[in-house]
């Protein structure tokens, strides 16, 4: 096989599941050779404009087929695929660009004032704007413009895929190279342990360009020959409508999603008779949310994973949801899992340490950071996860802490550090220590403890004017308090796991 990477996907697919609906998009709708079609006219505009085998594109935007046509495209070409967050600030998309090496931007509409912010700084020459709606943009207009001829290019499950940029801990992300054997591998995981079938027809909410959306869900649907049902943004009343019209069988989110559907005035109402399967990510799913989809005759599978396990790691199955309460559930089929303490050996029974994590879905490494590469595997094949936890005498694992101070509000990841560096840019700031404290909706909010410059003060209003534009807005402290001063260690460092603690104890008071 020339093409043993996911550009081979869909070709293969427009034969195999002919006639059967692929992508559903509002009244758009792509049956399996229409999208191998649109693919392989896409693969031929992109060589048009001059990306070559290895060449990055980028795609700045939402849910929408052309994110999955661009991804597949530039599979069967050999170029790699660079999903960006749409929720970053300008000079965040431009880091990725910039370091990345992005040759060619397709942005959708709504994402253009970003997308020219960013790729003027980054000067991205070349790029393709997608219209969702009447009007053709240069995408579609490209698109139509090249020829349908399908592409044979030797691509190898060990070739980059795609860069997948990750929250910095210390100031810029990380690109995470995953390449097309961890995709596909994982995906082979979902397959396994979800029971997933041609006849899945999987909703769309969460946004693509985290690897959850499009590693559990999007790439093992299509894989599968089941059909995708796309919306670009979250809206409870939006989704219960589309549960029931379209028949879902399969939904994914946070628990906030959850939670939200279940508190919207149409939950009652809507017809939920299609799910089979609901998959929660990110954190536990609270007893009161689990609870109210259990009245509905509906459980839960949980999991846990990043974006270095492409993303899986393990997985909780429904039948475990109660008894294994807490638990992330088991390694996934082609997955394995240890336990080290801090001298670096195995962990004895319930003993706390960090999770390791191997497999055919770990990635090789970081784009252009060797020094990253090297300090997050150990014995050359074990991924550090960098998250604490032990594992039960059958095999389940907990998750205990987190060893970087990784904050998780309504499923994005945060990390304090980056938010701590653009805080302390302010002259009026003396010191600060950004934690995530306890919000009933998202799971996790950003608190910032901050202590003033002698002579100084300084006040929310100062912070978030400071830091519009610099981060994104979900990474920008929802409170802040003015202390005097912050609890250390001798040697100096902040105890953040005792302000964690005071501020849980005093939003649960």
């Amino acid at each position: 096989m020339l093409n043993q990477g996911l550009g081979s996907w869909i070709h293969k697919r427009r034969v195999k599941s002919r006639g059967h609906t692929a992508i559903t998009d509002g009244s758009l709708t792509l049956t399996y050779e229409q999208l191998a079609e649109r693919i392989d006219r896409l693969s031929n505009a992109l060589t048009g404009h001059g990306v070559k085998r290895g060449d990055r594109v980028a795609y700045l935007g939402n849910n929408h087929p052309a994110f999955l046509e661009t991804l597949f495209a530039c599979g069967g070409i050999g170029a790699v695929f660079v999903p960006l967050n749409t929720r970053l600030a300008p000079q965040e998309v431009a880091f990725a660009l910039e370091d990345s090496g992005t040759n060619l931007l397709i942005n959708a509409r709504q994402c253009d004032d970003l997308a020219l912010a960013a790729s003027t700084v980054a000067r991205i020459a070349g790029r393709l704007v997608v219209e969702s709606g009447p009007n053709v943009g240069s995408y579609e207009k490209a698109i139509r413009a090249a020829s349908a001829e399908h592409q044979e290019c030797a691509v190898s499950l060990n070739d980059t895929c795609m860069i997948l940029y990750t929250s910095g801990t210390t100031g810029n992300p990380k690109g995470a190279i995953l390449t097309h054997g961890n995709l596909t591998w994982n995906a082979l995981n979902v397959l396994v342990d979800y029971d997933v079938t041609s006849t899945q027809v999987a909703l769309m909410i969460a946004p693509m360009f985290h690897a959850a959306s499009l590693g559990m869900g999007a790439l093992p649907t299509l894989l599968k020959g089941g059909t995708l049902v796309l919306q670009d943004r979250f809206e409870p009343a939006a989704v219960l409508a589309a549960i029931e019209h379209h028949g879902i069988t399969t939904l994914s989110g946070v628990p906030t999603t959850y939670q939200m559907l279940s508190e919207d005035p149409n939950w009652h109402s809507t017809d939920l008779s299609s799910i089979r399967m609901l998959t929660c990510g990110g954190s536990a799913v609270p007893m009161r949310v689990l609870d109210a989809y259990e009245a509905r005759g509906l459980s839960f599978s949980g999991g846990y994973g990043m974006t270095e396990t492409s993303p899986g790691a393990t997985s909780l199955q429904p039948r475990y949801s109660r008894e294994k309460a807490g638990s992330a559930g088991l390694p996934h089929f082609f997955t394995d899992i240890r336990i080290v303490n801090a001298e670096g050996r195995d962990a004895v029974g319930n003993e706390v340490g960090e999770i390791l994590i191997q497999g055919p879905n770990v990635i090789p490494g970081y784009w252009n950071r060797l020094d990253a590469t090297a300090s997050s595997f150990q014995d050359g094949s074990w991924l550090k996860s960098g998250d604490m936890g032990y594992v039960d005498d059958q095999g389940f694992l907990y998750i205990a802490d987190r060893i970087k101070d990784m904050i998780i509000s309504g499923g994005e990841n945060i990390y304090a550090a980056q938010v701590e560096q653009a805080i302390m840019e302010l002259p009026s700031v003396a010191s600060v220590a950004v934690i995530g404290v306890p919000d009933e909706k998202w799971g996790e909010s950003v608190h910032a403890v901050i202590v003033p410059s002698e002579g100084r003060s300084v006040t929310r209003e100062d912070i978030v004017a400071h830091l519009d534009g610099k981060l994104a807005r979900y990474k920008i402290p929802r409170t802040v308090d003015i202390v005097q001063d912050l609890p250390r260690t001798a040697s100096g460092k902040i105890r953040k796991t005792e302000l964690r603690e005071t501020y849980r104890r005093s939003t649960l008071a």
